[in-house]
């Protein structure tokens, strides 16, 4: 296996000096001159035909210098950008119906905030209230309010999936049970806020700063709600404060800014507050989930039958790419011979719910490792040797979906049994006894693939441009959200050109100076897939001075060559060498002074429906629940994870971290109090989200299987560690309590009336 000298090294983030100096620049640090701050009305119904809007009052108010609705626009759709794009039922602002509180309906521009805030009041909104819907079954009920008329079942989208034999699997099986879960919805609860610039310059052509995950998407999905030209649109992503899903898309603020900017001639900012994230944002599917396994009696797995309906909210958003992968992710994990998955995402009268971190995994695999567990108990067999039985390896396929490249299941299982001495503690601690411990395992994607995504771009693109002082410019549209991505290519590319951090400077997510590609920051894609772009452009850049190199010391057959420690040599022969910067020279000077550049692309071919590579891991709870409460506290995580070479172990780290903190509060606390589909909590004192003083201490062991596809051999770390944190809890809670959770979150209430029945 090849050696590494930056790769698998601590390296500081690119970004840590500026955001822990305060230097660093978000969407709203942006000031411009003559710049007009924007606000957003939105409907206090949940579903209302809109009859009449009265704009005159608020746009006569002094300060005001632009009132638009949905008429004034170009009235074009927006949402699910080529993937589905038959499912795009959004407008940026509501045309005819509102279809959830917080729905937007207007949009005012003014010199200060207050007066756009008071203008707000003077807009006069008639409605024709609407019968609403707000839970799936009432929304799939015969008779039920039609939220969009080209959908009368208020079923968007159905996705199959069905392989093998699920009668004969069924019939064969020696022992079979079927459940139903329930899954809630959760906020991204990022830090900054979703914010907005736009400005217009003299040729009617805009720049919008966005606090986006996807640049490029969104300067094409803008270009087409505002009928312009997709390179008259330029989208730059400033530092962006958290994402994990919920800046994926076009939103209403990014259009309003845009077009209002163009309408006035003056810089428009548009900025939500934290009751608006909380109110109207974006936020995890809820879904119901039944599930049917059957198994021999040794354990071996012989079917599963899935069926799951996705409460998406008023709109699709990402919705029906959720709807697919909840149906590849609960084939993953295990060896199913026969498989057959249904699922429906359904309209209701709440905020839409879209993509968040997992992308259906949590929901998917929260009830497949659950079953797992309850099996291993009705069959006698542990937990752990259960799933070492039926786990997938490299080579497994999973029929028209996705086949398993390297996979280090099993080593995780194995490996976190050791690290938390799992044989001795099940035994220690007795079913009921107030304490526990239980597994949860995960697989991901490392980018998605979709074979049906037809595009004209490559899935990534870098550029990279070498200079004659020993210094590279990387060029990339990846969009470094807070998870690191900069620092990471930034290893790879020093590692493939044999140079230090400090010679690299990055310019990332411009979409009017980097390579028109990448689609952002979502399915754990940008290490790989933008990883191995930069890796492209590297060794075309490689390619132009070797040659020089090989000439300048005379060699008759071009040497197999190498950079290293900012020099330039013969393989074996570091005697023979030069430096970086010189032969960028030489190259240059035998091309009449051209610059030194290359590109680097990469689309995965061949690697099946899904995904070019799989993450996998195992994680291991222990918890202590309190018999008076019903509170349950985590004491320790034990993580083991397949994830590849490891690019940035403290990066890795932090992830696996942040993944954590994530499932403890999706697990335990986090939920939306809704009330006639207006959400009550909309603050961080009422949204409970774990804080630091809640995090347990962790231990964590990465499984290194070397991922041929990947950069370096790396593949995901991101999103997949966000997964097996609920069910090793509810599996822990179960040994410590007796109870066992189908319906997250596990609160102390639904524990003690558990109990007192047990």
């Amino acid at each position: 296996m090849r050696e590494f000298n930056i790769v698998g090294k601590h390296v500081p983030r690119n970004d840590a000096r500026a955001k822990a100096t305060g230097t660093a620049i978000y969407t709203d640090d942006i000031k411009l001159p003559g710049m007009l701050h924007g606000r957003i009305l939105r409907s206090p119904l949940p579903h209302a035909r809109i009859l009449r809007i009265d704009t005159s009052k608020a746009a006569a108010l002094p300060g005001v210098r632009c009132v638009i609705t949905g008429e004034d626009t170009p009235k074009i759709k927006y949402g699910n950008w080529r993937l589905f794009p038959d499912t795009q039922d959004e407008y940026p602002l509501a045309i005819d119906k509102v279809r959830f509180i917080g729905d937007e309906v207007a949009a005012v521009a003014a010199v200060d905030l207050d007066t756009a805030e008071e203008a707000l009041s003077l807009i006069e909104v008639e409605y024709e209230e609407l019968p609403a819907v707000f839970d799936v079954e009432s929304a799939i009920a015969q008779g039920a309010p039609v939220l969009h008329d080209y959908c009368p079942s208020n079923i968007s989208v159905n996705r199959k999936i069905q392989y093998g034999d699920l009668e004969k699997a069924f019939a064969e099986a020696d022992y079979v049970r079927e459940d139903t879960f329930t899954v809630h919805a959760v906020s991204h609860a990022y830090l900054e806020p979703c914010s907005s610039v736009a400005q217009a310059d003299l040729d009617g052509r805009i720049t919008l700063w966005t606090s986006t995950q996807t640049p490029y998407i969104t300067q094409c999905l803008l270009a087409s709600t505002m009928n312009m030209r997709e390179n008259d649109i330029r989208v730059i992503k400033p530092f962006v404060g958290g994402g994990f899903g919920g800046k994926m898309e076009l939103r209403t603020w990014e259009f309003c800014a845009a077009f209002m900017a163009k309408k006035t001639g003056r810089p428009v900012k548009f900025t939500l507050s934290r009751e608006e994230e909380f109110l109207a944002g974006r936020r995890r599917h809820p879904m119901k989930l039944t599930s049917k396994v059957g198994f021999k009696k040794d354990g071996t797995l012989t079917g599963k039958d899935l069926r799951i309906h996705l409460d998406g909210g008023a709109y699709n958003a990402m919705g029906p790419t959720a709807t697919f992968l909840c149906g590849n992710f609960g084939a993953m994990l295990y060896r199913y011979p026969s498989y057959r998955f249904f699922g429906e995402h359904v309209y209701t009268n709440k905020p839409p719910a879209s993509a968040m971190r997992g992308f259906g995994a949590p929901q998917s695999i929260f009830a497949t490792e659950t079953q797992m567990n309850i099996a291993a108990e009705e069959l006698g067999i542990d937990p752990i040797e259960l799933r070492l039985k039926n786990a997938q390896v490299s080579g497994d396929k999973i029929p028209d979906v996705a086949t398993i490249s390297t996979c280090g299941f099993k080593e995780s299982l194995e490996k976190v049994a050791e690290m938390c001495n799992w044989k001795e503690k099940r035994a220690q601690y007795k079913t009921g006894g107030g304490k526990g411990i239980g597994i949860g395992c995960y697989s991901f994607i490392s980018g998605g693939v979709f074979n049906w995504f037809n595009t004209q771009y490559p899935f990534s693109a870098a550029e990279v441009r070498a200079f004659d002082d020993g210094t590279v410019h990387l060029l990339t549209m990846a969009a470094d959200i807070g998870q690191g991505c900069d620092t990471v290519v930034k290893q790879i590319l020093a590692e493939e050109l044999g140079l230090k951090m400090e010679d690299i400077r990055i310019t990332s997510a411009d979409t009017s100076m980097t390579p028109q590609a990448d689609l952002g920051a979502w399915g754990s894609r940008l290490t790989l897939m933008n990883g191995n772009a930069v890796i492209d452009a590297a060794r075309k850049i490689k390619e132009q001075i070797f040659g020089m190199v090989s000439v300048r010391f005379n060699l008759n057959v071009i040497h197999e060559m190498e950079c290293k420690d900012g020099k330039v040599f013969p393989k074996g022969r570091p005697q023979r060498s030069m430096t970086f910067g010189e032969a960028v020279a030489m190259a240059q000077k035998a091309n009449r002074g051209e610059p030194l550049v290359a590109r680097g692309y990469y689309t995965p071919r061949d690697k099946g429906m899904v995904t070019p590579a799989f993450s996998f891991g195992a994680q291991v709870a222990e918890v202590e629940v309190d018999k008076e409460t019903g509170i349950v506290q985590v004491k320790k995580f034990w993580t083991a994870h397949d994830c590849g070479t490891v690019i940035n172990p403290k990066a890795v780290e932090g992830q696996l971290e942040g993944a954590i903190q994530m499932g403890l509060g999706y697990t335990l606390s986090e939920q939306f109090i809704m009330d006639g589909g207006k959400t009550l909590n909309t603050t961080f004192l009422d949204y409970k989200m774990p804080n630091a003083m809640d995090m347990p201490p962790s231990e964590t062991a990465h499984i290194d299987t070397y991922e041929p596809e990947g950069p370096m051999g790396a593949k995901e770390a991101g999103e997949g560690l966000a997964i097996p944190t609920a069910p090793a809890i509810a599996a822990a809670v179960h040994h410590a309590t007796g109870y066992r959770c189908k319906d997250l979150p596990i609160t102390p209430e639904k524990i003690l009336n558990a109990t007192k029945s047990l």
